[in-house]
């Protein structure tokens, strides 16, 4: 049997595919060549997987990757990013396929009248209806990240004085209002008071560099030198990270890593928390300012607070994210 594995981006939502991947492969053994069409500029997050047979990298044109997916015959899709490009590539196909519920309709009485209709159920679990045709069922092991020998780094890469433990602090995210204000990094990292390494993309130099310059020699601020995979590799280092609802979360949970995750303008009602193995005994927490009539705005982000006051992150309560830090 052929399978095709539609997730098109972004580095959190491919990350929170993997127990899809890997619950079809293992189950159905050596029936299933897998296949998985990713955006281009992530591709590496596929490729690197050992669950995945061959990777079709999705740039410009939707036309180019169709005409060679149809070379392939595939007997089923699993369209888990739902979208007009991915039904596009459904439909050109013309084999079985299946999604799971995206839940836009609830998401939206949520963001916009605060009634809650959202299932407690985490989207990975979501992901499991669109295999369970194939009889595919979540073993319950969690979230996979895999990083490559090449960028895979060791103590040796970072500052000797990083080397006898630090914390991961994500300082950038996809949207502002996701991400906390650098005032209060810097006030977290000041109560914290223990070795820091600084994670982001190159979107996030100007803020890292403003909370470098502001601790001095307790941190360490290679944001925007790092990729993905050498971003991981930190973290899997790290004795705990701090991090907002971002796709460092997702890939600090698949390496087992004890998280505080603070939200801003989303809510972990979406599906979308930290995900770990069953019965795990991995600290996690949820730091989130609740009560208030704005939240959540979005069911993803804004460059910045349509009220202009950005409560759901300047009031979070900078004790209690460095107390759910601190590892003994």
């Amino acid at each position: 049997m052929k399978i095709l594995l539609i997730r098109l981006s972004s580095i959190g939502d491919i990350v929170l595919t993997t127990p899809v991947i890997r619950c079809i492969k293992r189950q159905m053994d050596d029936d299933v060549e897998l296949h998985v069409l990713i955006k281009d500029k992530f591709a590496s997050l596929s490729h690197n997987n050992p669950y995945v047979d061959k990777t079709f990298e999705l740039g410009n044109s939707i036309r180019e990757v169709i005409k060679e997916l149809k070379k392939e015959e595939y007997d089923y899709v699993v369209d888990l990013q739902k979208n007009n490009r991915s039904k596009r590539v459904c439909f050109a196909l013309g084999c079985e396929h299946h999604s799971f519920h995206k839940l836009d309709f609830k998401k939206m009485l949520l963001t916009t009248f605060k009634i809650n209709r959202l299932p407690d159920v985490h989207v990975v679990d979501r992901y499991f209806e669109a295999v369970e045709p194939l009889g595919v069922k979540n073993d319950g092991r969690g979230l996979d990240f895999f990083i490559s020998e090449t960028n895979m780094m060791q103590e040796p890469d970072i500052p000797e004085e990083f080397r006898n433990g630090f914390y991961a602090v994500v300082v950038g995210g996809s949207y502002n209002t996701k991400v906390m204000p650098t005032d209060k990094i810097i006030e977290v990292i000041e109560k914290l008071d223990e070795p820091v390494i600084l994670l982001g993309g190159p979107g996030d130099m100007q803020r890292a560099k403003v909370v470098a310059d502001a601790i001095g020699e307790n941190v360490w601020n290679p944001v925007g030198m790092l990729n993905v995979e050498q971003s991981a590799s930190i973290i899997k280092m790290s004795k705990a990270v701090l991090t907002s609802d971002t796709g460092m979360m997702h890939i600090a949970a698949a390496l087992r890593k004890p998280i505080v995750s603070v939200w801003g303008n989303t809510v972990p009602e979406f599906g979308m928390y930290q995900y770990y193995p069953q019965n795990h005994d991995i600290q996690s927490n949820i730091i989130e300012v609740k009560g208030l009539n704005c939240r959540p705005c979005s069911k993803l982000g804004y460059k910045k607070c349509p009220k202009g006051h950005f409560k759901c992150m300047n009031l979070i309560n900078t004790d209690e994210v460095v107390a759910k830090l601190k590892i003994d």
